[in-house]
């Protein structure tokens, strides 16, 4: 699990180890050693929780630029259904689409569509015998992690169909080279256009035995500025966009479920609001319903941490941006029989325990003893000033060897000092 290339740097010098992340990650993955903050590569599940509530500015999602990348011969943008929520006044998503060619790509193919296809066979999906309900989303690669990590028993509750990215990025190499058959497979680059950073680490690391279709992966909002000045043209735009209301839903959360087209489903957003949904559907706490939708950012992608505007103002955009457009413009005809190989994924999330202490039983068992024996003398607060999230944490941290001598209790410390005190 270490091997796990994640996207999200620290930036030692603006970190003040104020505990704020600490407390805030809902893995426990943060540290604070030698006075700043240190990720537990194993246990992050990038759900970009540590870049929104840091208030130093401290940790920063990290993308390819693409002025690196401009020497590809045939360039294909991908713009997530979030990116149309961010401009004002916005009524029309070709505007947004003929700026991206204007700031010079080749061809825009758009998520909303493939996105309108994942809908279509969902639907498929869900009429399937036998399958493990409720299914919940493959489309936010964190709750796929945050599953593989501490739900291991839902893992065959995922929807086996690839994320709208994944699909969009075949088609489009798929369209380009047949209208192109000049072009060779090194020539074309797929560039997905991102809103958050769980993104980013699943199109580098793959998952499971599937790596990623997609080439470049920019941030939402650097592509944002760049498309301000290349929308203020006095032509209209050319482009035709290829998807409708059901497509450029998905950006918001909710929008995918209200596509299955039907009333048996749940969808939640916030990463502590989807362990609460993921904890009850384990426990079996939880309605007859066949669909769950969970985003582990706040309102679904356009709360993403790469984008600009607030996740409220851009749901509000898009409802705008949806008024006129048809209910999909991909709809599979007479709803479709089975659903493409292609379009399958048969990797489902490896189990990876984040809180074994040792491979030997009895090993284990020791240590926890030790850990129950210390969590007993510890305040039970859980302030985080030792650097840990809870006490249950720090007592860990020191049975594993893993809290330097800089990781103290300062309440006991402060417990201790007033008792000599009073000796004296």
């Amino acid at each position: 699990m270490n091997s796990y290339t994640h996207s999200v740097v620290l930036d030692v010098e603006k970190c003040t180890g104020c505990t704020t992340c600490v407390r805030r990650c809902p893995t426990e993955a943060i540290r604070i050693t030698d006075g700043h903050a240190e990720i537990n590569s194993g246990r992050c599940i990038d759900c970009g929780e540590y870049i929104r509530v840091c208030q130093h500015n401290a940790k920063k999602a990290m993308c390819s630029k693409l002025e690196h990348y401009m020497h590809y011969k045939w360039k294909i943008a991908l713009p997530a259904p979030s990116l149309f929520g961010q401009f004002n006044g916005l009524d029309d998503v070709d505007e947004v689409l003929q700026g991206l060619l204007d700031i010079g790509f080749d061809e825009v193919y758009e998520v909303a569509k493939a996105a309108e296809l994942v809908s279509a066979y969902t639907r498929t999906y869900l009429k399937t015998e036998g399958i493990r309900k409720p299914v919940i989303s493959s489309a936010c690669p964190v709750i796929s992690r945050l599953i593989s990590l501490r739900f291991p028993y839902l893992k065959d509750n995922i929807l086996p169909i690839l994320p709208p990215m994944e699909i969009a990025a075949m088609e489009a190499k798929e369209r380009a080279k047949k209208n192109h058959p000049e072009l060779s497979e090194e020539d074309v680059a797929v560039f997905f256009i991102s809103p958050c950073a769980a993104k980013v680490s699943y199109i580098r690391n793959g998952f499971g035995d599937y790596k990623s279709h997609v080439d470049v992966v920019v941030s939402l909002s650097d592509i944002y500025f760049q498309l301000i000045g290349a929308m203020k043209r006095s032509s209209p735009p050319t482009v035709t966009s290829e998807a409708g209301m059901i497509g450029i839903g998905w950006a918001s959360s909710g929008g995918e479920s209200t596509a299955i087209l039907n009333d048996s489903y749940l969808f939640a957003d916030g990463i502590e609001n989807c362990m609460q949904v993921l904890e009850s559907i384990e426990n079996g706490n939880i309605p007859q319903i066949e669909f769950v939708e969970l985003d582990a950012c706040i309102g679904g992608c356009v709360g993403g941490v790469m984008t600009i505007e607030n996740p409220f103002i851009a749901k509000t955009r898009l409802q705008t941006v949806r008024r006129y457009l048809p209910v999909s413009k991909n709809f599979v005809s007479g709803e479709a029989a089975y659903i493409p190989p292609a379009y399958c994924s048969d990797s489902l999330p490896t189990y990876t325990p984040i809180s074994r202490l040792s491979e030997n039983l009895g090993e284990s068992m020791r240590m926890m003893a030790e850990i129950q024996s210390l969590r007993k003398t510890l305040p039970g607060i859980d302030c985080g000033a030792c650097g840990s999230p809870t006490c249950r944490a720090y007592a860990e941290d020191v049975v594993r060897g893993i809290a330097g001598k800089d990781r103290t209790c300062v309440v006991l410390e402060q417990r201790k000092a007033r008792e000599e005190a009073g000796k004296t």
